[in-house]
């Protein structure tokens, strides 16, 4: 594992940019075997899952080479093969392959994934839809087992008990080619869902709907590559920067934005007093001060995401007063709150089960050495370390890794003084 070294308390200013997004990149990449040609992404973000993932292709003798940003992928080849355990096992989107697989040889046999511990993500939507579509499905020692009849795979009305984006994604990839029309009814609205729609119908699938609760589908035979697919701009990447500008910037710009797919967060932003300048394809943060307390509750898209509950808590160190943070979506996503702690926050969880979190004013965050237990409650520590007087030393910055692309290079390009280093 690596470690990142932050020297803190400096002021930044200037332009970062922001990356493809990361959960479009991950869904993407396995539904490319759906392929019946090369495809070739555009806009990809040079993290850790990416790399896994393209471990994971390899095993499926599908090639990939990956470059300036631009990952080529050839399914053409395709065989059916165990997939390596240890790739699979160390990110939790690895499950798109089930979707993927079923949808390409009518069967998938997938370890049970891994990622985040941040705690319980079941997928039992994602079997839902797959036996509604005709798939038996078999769950033994995390082993997921998942097989059709003679028929393969057909039509179905589909209704998610809970709305999920990995269950939407899963269930796409799964009925894109098969036989008849598929109705998929309270699922997922997130920006990556369009994503992953838009790629699939400029290849020839015909799904209407991405973007609102209820998405059709009409089963087609062959999917061809016509073109480049760039990627969306990662909103999460984006909210990341957003705060750690506001906390820390001396008129930051962060560009390639999608400002539509931030308004939740951008809401907090300005309801916390931060000065912004929402622009096309741009936010510009000017310098932030008196900043108020504020409420922030997570909810499914387009209502406040949960990967930024955690990236947000160091800027409310600088409000006057407590703010509170209720994540609906994931109570227990608190691996932040002891490391945050260890710097001098005032932050201790309320509620865990209903995912309460208090943050109080931090006026005197000190560096220290802590641990990145998960992606963004790692990029939570970096901004508490950037903010911090000191050295800050964060362990297992691999998972921050897996999440925020030429991380080092961003923030050292903006006045930042902090390193990567191997273990």
């Amino acid at each position: 594992m690596s470690k990142l070294i932050i020297n803190g308390g400096k002021k930044l200013a200037g332009e970062i940019t922001i990356g493809g997004a990361k959960n479009s990149t991950v869904a993407l990449i396995p539904a490319a075997i759906l392929a019946d040609t090369p495809v070739s992404f555009d806009s990809v973000p040079d993290i850790l899952d990416v790399h896994n993932l393209m471990v994971i292709l390899e095993s499926m003798n599908v090639s990939s080479d990956f470059h300036d940003d631009v990952l080529n992928i050839d399914p053409t080849n395709i065989v059916e093969a165990p997939l390596p355990s240890k790739a699979i096992k160390s990110l939790r989107a690895s499950y798109y392959f089930m979707g993927a697989l079923l949808g390409r040889f009518h069967r998938a046999t997938v370890s049970f994934p891994g990622g985040d511990n941040i705690g319980p993500r079941p997928i039992d939507q994602h079997i839902k839809a797959f036996k509604a579509l005709g798939a038996n499905v078999t769950d033994e020692n995390g082993t997921v087992t998942i097989t059709t009849g003679k028929e393969g795979l057909h039509g179905a009305q589909i209704f998610l008990d809970v709305v999920s984006v990995g269950a939407t994604i899963n269930a796409i990839l799964a009925a894109v080619k098969a036989k008849g029309t598929t109705v998929l009814g309270n699922v997922a609205k997130e920006p990556e869902i369009i994503d992953i729609a838009t790629f699939l119908n400029n290849m020839g699938a015909n799904i209407r709907g991405a973007g609102t609760d209820v998405i059709r589908i009409e089963g087609v035979d062959s999917l061809v590559a016509q073109n480049t697919h760039t990627i969306i701009p990662d909103r999460i990447e984006a909210g990341t920067y957003l705060s750690l500008a506001a906390a820390m910037g001396d008129g930051i710009t962060i560009t390639n934005v999608i400002p539509e797919h931030l308004e939740s967060f951008v809401a907090k932003l300005e309801e916390l007093g931060v000065n912004l300048k929402v622009n096309e394809d741009s936010i510009f943060v000017a310098t932030s001060d008196s900043l108020k307390p504020i409420q922030v509750k997570t909810m499914p898209y387009p209502g406040f995401a949960t990967d930024l509950q955690q990236p947000l808590t160091p800027l409310l160190f600088k409000a006057k007063g407590r703010s509170v943070i209720i994540d609906t979506i994931y109570p227990k996503r608190v691996k932040h709150i002891s490391e945050l702690v260890k710097l001098g926050g005032h932050i201790k969880s309320e509620d865990i089960e209903e995912g309460i979190i208090a943050v109080d004013t931090s006026d005197n965050l000190h560096g220290t050495t802590v641990s990145a237990g998960e992606i963004r409650a790692g990029a939570s520590l970096l901004i508490a370390g950037l903010m911090a007087d000191g050295t800050t030393e964060i362990t297992e910055a691999d998972n921050i890794l897996r999440g925020y692309g030429s991380i080092v290079k961003k923030l050292t390009a903006v006045g930042a003084d902090l390193k990567l280093v191997s273990d």
